[in-house]
Parts: C-alpha cells; sequence; structure tokens
C-alpha cells in the first residue's frame, strides 16, 4: 500500500530545507504570523499538517509518534529532501525528539518550540479533566490557551484559537493526539542523541516550563541549548513572530 502523504505548503527558494509542524491545538496555520518574516532565498520551509489535521483532516491514523515521525519521513522522500532542519511546537516537539532518536542521520538540526518533553506528562487530576475533555468541550480549548499564555491576552484571540482548532481538526485526531503527547514515554530512547537540538520556551508558559525542559531534554540531548522567548508564553509564533523567526534562523544557520 502507498504510504499517504500530508498536506503541505512551501515557502522559499532556498538550499536549506526546513520542515515545520503545528501543535495539538490546530493545523499549521498557526505558523501563517512568521510567514512575512521568513529568509526565503536562505531556506526552503515546508508546513505540514498530521493526520486529521487542516488539509490531512481525511486521512486516518493511529495517532502516535512513531507515525508522525515515519509520515515526515515519507514527506521529506517525496521533497527530494535527504536531510532537512525540523521545526515542532508543542506535541511535534516531542515528535522532534523521537526523529532525533530514530532517523538522526536526516536530521541537519531540530527545534523544539514549547516542546512537550519525551516522557509522560504527569497532570493533577483537575488539569487532566480540562485536557482530556477538549477534544468534546470547546470551551477549554480557550481556557488552556489562556493559561498557557499568562492569561495576558484579549478574549477575542482566545475566541480566534479556539475557533480555528475547532476549523482545523477531527474530533478522533484531536482526542488521541493528546494520548500521543501526554502518555507516550520514550525518553529512553532519547537519552544521548547527539542531533543539535534548540529547545525554546516562552517565560510566561505555564505548562511546558523552562524548568521542566531543563530537568528533560536538555538533560538528555548531548548537544541542547536552550533560549527562553521573551514576552510570549506557548505560541510565540503567534505572540512574538519575529523573535521566533530571528532565534530559529539563527541557530539553524549555524549546520
Amino acid at each position: 500500500m502507498t504510504q499517504p502523504i500530508l498536506a503541505h505548503e512551501v515557502i522559499g527558494e532556498g538550499p536549506e530545507k526546513v520542515i515545520v509542524m503545528g501543535g495539538w491545538l490546530g493545523d499549521h496555520t498557526v505558523f501563517q504570523p512568521i510567514y512575512h518574516w521568513l529568509d526565503r532565498a536562505t531556506f526552503t520551509y515546508c508546513f505540514a499538517d498530521p493526520r486529521g489535521y487542516g488539509d490531512s483532516k481525511s486521512m486516518v491514523g493511529n495517532y502516535t509518534n512513531a507515525e508522525v515521525a515515519g509520515d515526515v519521513m515519507t514527506l521529506a522522500a517525496m521533497l527530494g529532501w535527504e536531510a532537512f532542519h525540523y521545526i515542532g511546537h508543542s506535541m511535534m516537539g516531542k515528535v522532534a525528539q523521537y526523529l532525533s532518536a530514530h532517523y538522526s542521520t536526516h536530521l541537519k538540526s531540530v527545534i523544539g518550540v514549547t516542546p512537550v518533553p519525551a516522557s509522560a506528562v504527569p497532570f493533577d487530576e483537575e488539569t487532566q479533566k480540562l485536557f482530556a475533555t477538549a477534544w468534546e468541550v470547546p470551551a477549554n480549548r480557550g481556557t488552556i490557551c489562556m493559561i498557557t499564555t499568562g492569561n495576558r491576552y484579549t478574549k477575542v484571540w482566545e475566541r480566534y484559537m479556539v475557533n480555528e482548532s475547532l476549523r482545523t481538526t477531527h474530533p478522533d485526531a484531536y482526542r488521541n493526539y493528546f494520548k500521543m503527547w501526554s502518555a507516550e514515554d520514550f525518553a529512553a530512547e532519547v537519552d544521548g542523541c547527539e542531533v543539535p537540538f534548540l529547545a525554546i520556551t516562552g517565560e510566561h508558559d505555564a505548562a511546558v516550563t523552562t524548568a521542566l525542559v531543563e530537568s528533560t531534554i536538555l538533560q538528555w540531548f548531548k548537544k541542547a541549548e536552550l533560549h527562553v522567548i521573551s514576552n510570549a508564553g506557548h505560541y510565540p509564533m503567534q505572540e512574538v513572530p519575529i523573535q521566533l523567526v530571528t532565534v530559529c534562523e539563527a541557530f539553524m544557520n549555524r549546520f
């Protein structure tokens, strides 16, 4: 059976190839605020949607880290990209670690933007309920957005994020991707990875905190670096797009 190809949008004409994937809340369009600031002469960016999201919404799957990583490699092969950089936001930052453990020879560098660690995520009972029911309770998605950005933003932005999430995600995929990023644990496979890894945290992120990343990803990756992005929480591509592009491209330009 032919492996399906993830829906994607390619921007740029540069020799350095980059695959970018968004987080749990929605598809790759969460990155649209950064489009104006990309160095298109140096980089070619491929913004991809995982199964069940965006233009890949009709693609069903098992919704696991292994499956997403395999789909990324299939997409790269279709594009003719033998080696590339990978940027993953939130749950796709967890996929970034899976790629590093299993497909390291194809990765020039990896960036996790507010990345969920490769270990299982411990939740208290109240938080577990908030996240686990967000696939069927839209208001929970807004609450999560606000908590993870420090409750600093207008309700208009909250409603926008909720509406985009509902528009771009299939309920089954949304529910199962929560299990993927919260319950899967492959930290032992990541420990000792030598892929250059930049972990970006937001100073106002109450979920993927700097302390969490320092105690996990920075301990596992031999070439891990940390950048705490100012004036942002869990969604720096929405909150501080120019700053995010500047940090990411400076890191990738080194490899």
